[in-house]
């Protein structure tokens, strides 16, 4: 029912709880009438004068709700009519309502996509900022560049994407092969649940649009490349998720192969020997840069011509700095793959000690390491006294 058929309900309404408050009027003036009588006229003014105010109330929802698209509108204009001005204008407001306990209107989630689908799901987070936190290039997980990124829902894959018709792609012999007849040809995700907190002050909320957007991206997408990184070279508590997760057999004592070297040089030239030719065309090298330059430092012998190589002249592979790769990862990162499952959620909490409030963010993550057999590990040999 639109608003001019409410308007015209209403003064229906109104004209009769006159009449009706006149005819209630006159009964207590009659001295015939009963109690009863006056009681059933009660009722029909109170009833009239319920419907009355209802109708005010809807069209009140609906004046709101138009004068909050004017404002929407108002304040794209201000903006700027482009599509990124546009969407940095409908995530503030998304930041704002989430940070005030309002709810986020469907006019933004349409802005935002997946308006319909999110009707009956108030608080997942819309399809844009998603794709721009998993996405963007700012983060600071340098696995981001190299690793599969993904954001499926019970996601499961083939481990190797192709076979040939009249022979297996891998030799029986090789521990590639080995590890698919172990453990099987396809991977399953699992749901790895966890939380970022991003602060933000008075100031910032009460800020520009797009101060407001900038704070609050850098510090989800700094908090998602941080527990990314943080899961995938964890040594202390090291999980599956983890190139460091140790082996229960004999033997090697990661279940990544370890390969040794008298010095850490020679211990990553000798994994990239070690790599099978389909992972050691696109193998790369992660590793802390402080070992890079001790490496550095060690083949150069007062020759400073060595530090202004490239890094994959020098150790034949590219290399991407991680200040948590403890022990150097080489190998195909196209097989280390990150996926994040289901819709992520958002909501707000407060620390009442500093009265700072956060947009929180939930999500849930799975790394796998797809072929373990497509990576090495550099380690130098323990020196016995």
């Amino acid at each position: 029912m639109n608003r001019y058929q409410l308007e015209q309900m209403k003064d229906g309404v109104k004209e009769q709880l006159k009449i009706e408050n006149e005819n209630l009027s006159k009964m207590y003036l009659d001295s015939k009438t009963t109690m009863e009588a006056r009681q059933e006229q009660q009722k029909i003014v109170k009833d009239l004068d319920e419907r009355f105010e209802g109708i005010k109330n809807k069209i009140k929802e609906i004046d709101d709700r138009e004068a909050q698209q004017i404002a929407f509108k108002n304040k794209n204009k201000n903006l700027g009519n482009s599509e990124k001005d546009i969407k940095i204008n409908a995530k503030a407001e998304l930041i704002r309502n989430v940070m005030a306990g309002k709810e986020v209107t469907k006019e933004i989630k349409n802005v935002l996509g997946d308006g319909d689908a999110l009707g009956g799901g108030n608080k997942i987070l819309p399809t844009t900022m998603t794709n721009e936190l998993l996405y963007e290039p700012m983060s600071k997980n340098p696995l981001r560049g190299i690793s599969t990124m993904t954001n499926i829902t019970n996601l499961e894959i083939p481990k190797i994407i192709f076979s040939l018709d009249d022979d297996d792609f891998l030799d029986s012999d090789s521990a590639s092969a080995k590890e698919l007849n172990a453990d099987g040809a396809n991977v399953s995700f699992d749901r790895n649940k966890f939380k970022v907190f991003c602060d933000i002050t008075e100031t910032v909320l009460k800020g520009t649009e797009t101060n407001l957007v900038q704070v609050v991206d850098a510090g989800l997408q700094s908090g998602l490349a941080k527990k990314e990184k943080k899961v995938a070279f964890e040594s202390n508590n090291p999980t599956e998720m983890s190139f460091y997760k140790k082996s229960t057999g004999s033997g090697n004592p990661f279940l990544i192969k370890a390969i040794e070297g008298d010095t850490l040089f020679e211990a990553i030239i000798n994994c990239l020997a070690d790599l099978e030719d389909d992972y050691s065309e696109n193998a790369s090298i992660v590793m802390r840069k402080v070992d890079y330059f001790k490496i550095i430092k060690t083949l150069a012998n007062g020759n400073t011509s060595l530090y202004t190589a490239q890094p994959e002249q020098v150790l034949g592979a590219p290399v991407i700095y991680c200040d948590l790769a403890t022990m150097p990862v080489v190998g195909d990162f196209r097989y280390s793959h990150f996926n994040y499952d289901l819709d992520m959620f958002y909501d707000r909490d407060k620390n009442v000690k500093t009265g700072i409030e956060s947009f929180v963010l939930t999500a849930y993550l799975d790394h796998k390491i797809k072929m373990k057999s497509a990576f090495r590990l550099a380690a130098v040999k323990s020196v016995t006294p």
